[in-house]
C-alpha cells in the first residue's frame, strides 16, 4: 500500500509498531503499577496494580484492584487504570502495564480497545490471557519481576479464600 492509499489508522498502526517496548522501559513503567498494587494491599484489597501509558512514557491512567474496597467484582487493576485514563480516539499507541498477567476479562479490554502493548510484571502466580493477546498481534513484554511475584505470592498464602474468589475458583 502506498502512502496515498493509507488511512490515518494504518499510519498509526505502522508507527506504533516501530518502537517496541524494551525491558528497561518496561521496568520503569512497572514501577507505577507496583506502587498501585502496594496501595491496594494497604487498603485491604488484592495487590494487583496497573497503569496505562502513552508510548512516550506519559502516564494516562493508573489504578489497582478494588474488588474488596468497592464490593465490585469488575473493578480489576487494568479496568481501574483504563477508566482513570479517560476517553481517547484510539488506544493503539498505548501500553497497559500490569503487575500480573491479565485475566480473560482484562485481556478482553485490551482486545476490545486495541491497546497496542502489554507489559506484565509476572505470570507465575496466575496465567491469564496474554498468550491469546500475543497471537492477536499485541506486543507482550513479560518481565518475571521478583517484587511482583513475591507480593502476590505472600497475599495468596495469607488470604487464599479471597484470592480464589477473585480469580473465580
Amino acid at each position: 500500500m502506498t502512502s496515498a492509499e493509507e488511512t490515518p489508522g494504518d499510519r498509526i498502526d505502522r508507527i506504533d509498531r516501530i518502537d517496541r517496548i524494551d525491558r528497561s522501559t518496561g521496568q520503569g513503567f512497572l514501577a507505577v503499577a507496583l506502587d498501585e498494587a502496594r496501595l491496594g494491599l494497604a487498603e485491604g484489597g488484592i495487590p494487583i496494580g496497573a497503569a496505562l501509558f502513552g508510548r512516550d512514557g506519559t502516564v494516562l491512567g493508573r489504578g489497582h484492584n478494588r474488588r474488596v474496597q468497592d464490593d465490585d467484582a469488575s473493578c480489576h487493576a487494568e479496568t481501574a487504570a483504563f477508566r482513570s485514563a479517560g476517553r481517547r480516539r484510539h488506544y493503539r499507541d498505548c501500553v497497559m502495564v500490569t503487575t500480573l498477567s491479565p485475566c480473560w476479562y482484562c485481556s478482553g479490554l485490551v482486545r476490545q480497545f486495541q491497546i497496542g502493548a502489554v507489559v506484565i510484571g509476572e505470570a507465575r502466580n496466575f496465567l491469564g490471557g496474554h498468550e491469546w493477546l500475543a497471537d492477536l498481534g499485541v506486543e507482550i513484554l513479560e518481565l518475571d519481576d521478583p517484587a511482583c511475584i513475591d507480593l502476590l505470592a505472600g497475599f495468596i498464602k495469607a488470604q487464599p479464600e479471597l484470592w480464589f474468589e477473585d480469580i473465580g475458583r
